[in-house]
């Protein structure tokens, strides 16, 4: 009984001297990064996330994860970029080696995500719906009920973006010939959505100005294109406006 009880205290001592020495490496890992990039700390202190500012004041948090076995185990990272976060990692590595590999990343991708502030700002995105700075594509509407989704390398952003259609099989076969045919104007040396007017020869539609929780609220003809009509339901459904909204896109 007595050596069971020896056993299991000895088993206790060792455990908070590892958790203690974890504790003190933890804590002394965010000051060298700084207090004042902290966002989160878990209460087991497994759960970190630092934000970081890039060069043109965007912030973004990076999530990092460890286990117990932390150095010796590379933490798991995760943050709102378009590709996965793969770390060089050995067992003296800290959480600032950490930092500064997601510094260098988000340095890397400065013209790509300008490209996406560029049509955030300048165009009609459909989706995401809210800004989402890991996706790598943007819907747009287009007009004549017709959306284009742009896919843009991520590498190479002002490059011609690869782009599908949306819409009736009349408007969508027009628009990829146009495409077709004028993608041979595409200039790096303009923006993007410079370049999309270009290629569309069109201005194209650009962000609602009235928007409530950030939806778009169309107004009742608008809206009445959605609804159900006669041929569909018969008599007990409704029918097509009589009159067109003049703001229609």
């Amino acid at each position: 009984m007595e050596v069971s009880k020896k056993f299991t205290d000895q088993s206790r001592c060792r455990e908070m001297a590892i958790t203690s020495s974890f504790c003190r490496r933890i804590y002394s890992e965010v000051e060298e990064v700084g207090w004042e990039h902290l966002v989160k700390l878990g209460d087991d202190l497994l759960f970190l996330s630092f934000r970081v500012m890039d060069d043109k004041g965007r912030v973004h948090i990076l999530e990092i994860t460890l286990d117990n076995n932390y150095p010796r185990s590379p933490p798991s990272v995760s943050a709102d970029v378009p590709w996965n976060l793969n770390l060089e990692w050995s067992s003296n590595s800290k959480l600032r080696d950490v930092l500064q590999q997601f510094q260098r990343q988000v340095h890397m991708l400065q013209e790509f995500w300008s490209t996406l502030d560029d049509i955030d700002r300048s165009l009609w995105v459909i989706d995401p719906t809210h800004t989402h700075l890991a996706m790598p594509y943007r819907q747009i509407k287009i007009g004549h009920d017709c959306c284009a989704i742009l896919s843009i390398n991520v590498n190479d952003p002002l490059s011609l973006p690869e782009c599908r259609f949306l819409g009736s099989d009349t408007e969508v076969n027009s628009l990829r010939n146009i495409w077709k045919r004028n993608s041979k104007k595409w200039k790096k040396d303009k923006s993007f959505s410079e370049n999309l007017a270009c290629v569309f020869e069109t201005q194209l539609p650009q962000p609602p100005h009235a928007r409530q929780n950030e939806e778009h609220a169309e107004c009742g003809i608008c809206f009445a294109q959605y609804l159900p009509t006669d041929d569909e339901f018969g008599a007990k459904s409704g029918s097509a406006t009589d009159c067109t909204c003049e703001n229609r896109n």
